[in-house]
């Protein structure tokens, strides 16, 4: 499928947040999918998996997380000095901000002409702002990748964000997808984020744990990468998505 990519400066109370809009090439209503990176921001990385959905027949919209501060523009390099201006620029942000960016990002996305139904997805960090994004009416399915911090709340600037105590405000169905090897998320944090799930109601809830997978395991870069279990996770996404399209 042919692609047409752009970036767009979304309006926001904050400033611009710098998105790329990667949507398929053709006269027809596409279901929107709002993408969140990791602490790297929009890296090629990011964006080849950002190009791999959109030819599955959805607009994707990727903002960067930190649009606001020194980092904006900035795609990180993935070593060591890269992460630690990631990690950085996480705990200059609060969880109020993540969730004003993400309602003026979701205002451009559902105004867009040809966008239909509206599903969110993320990774590591952009898993737990894809998991917030789901407390948006609008948001009709969602999809996170090793999300990090739902079990203790942490996220950016806030020790506890309670995302986890907000899941009462999930409408629709999620899909969690973790590796089984991930330091970040281990089985006690799995067991933790799924029994807090089901005891808020949740109950349109899937949870997928790849055996041998590493915390970003779908990366395309580095030794963590694991390309088999990269296409089940896309194939599973997007099976999903579309079952709710």
């Amino acid at each position: 499928m042919k692609l047409r990519e752009e970036e767009v400066r979304v309006p926001s109370a904050a400033g611009e947040i710098r998105t790329i809009v990667i949507e398929p090439v053709g006269d027809r209503e596409w279901p929107g999918l709002l993408l969140y990176t990791d602490i790297f921001q929009l890296t090629e990385s990011t964006l080849r998996t950002a190009r791999r959905l959109a030819a599955e027949g959805f607009v994707v919209c990727v903002p960067e997380i930190y649009p606001h501060g020194e980092l904006a523009g900035v795609a990180l390099e993935f070593d060591d000095p890269g992460k630690a201006r990631g990690l950085a620029g996480a705990a200059a942000t609060t969880t109020a901000q993540f969730d004003a960016d993400r309602v003026a990002v979701l205002d451009h996305l559902s105004a867009r002409p040809g966008v239909g139904r509206i599903f969110a997805t993320g990774f590591c960090i952009g898993g737990h702002l894809a998991f917030r994004a789901a407390f948006d009416e609008r948001v009709a399915a969602t999809v996170c990748f090793y999300p990090t911090g739902l079990q203790n709340g942490a996220l950016g600037a806030d020790a506890d964000a309670g995302s986890l105590q907000q899941a009462s405000e999930i409408r629709g169905p999620l899909l969690i997808i973790f590796g089984s090897n991930d330091p970040h998320v281990p089985a006690a944090a799995r067991l933790q984020v799924v029994s807090t799930l089901y005891a808020a109601g949740i109950e349109d809830l899937e949870l997928h744990v790849y055996r041998g997978g590493e915390h970003a395991f779908m990366r395309d870069i580095g030794p963590r990468h694991d390309p088999v279990l990269t296409d089940r996770g896309l194939s599973e996404a997007v099976s999903f998505l579309r079952d709710r399209a």
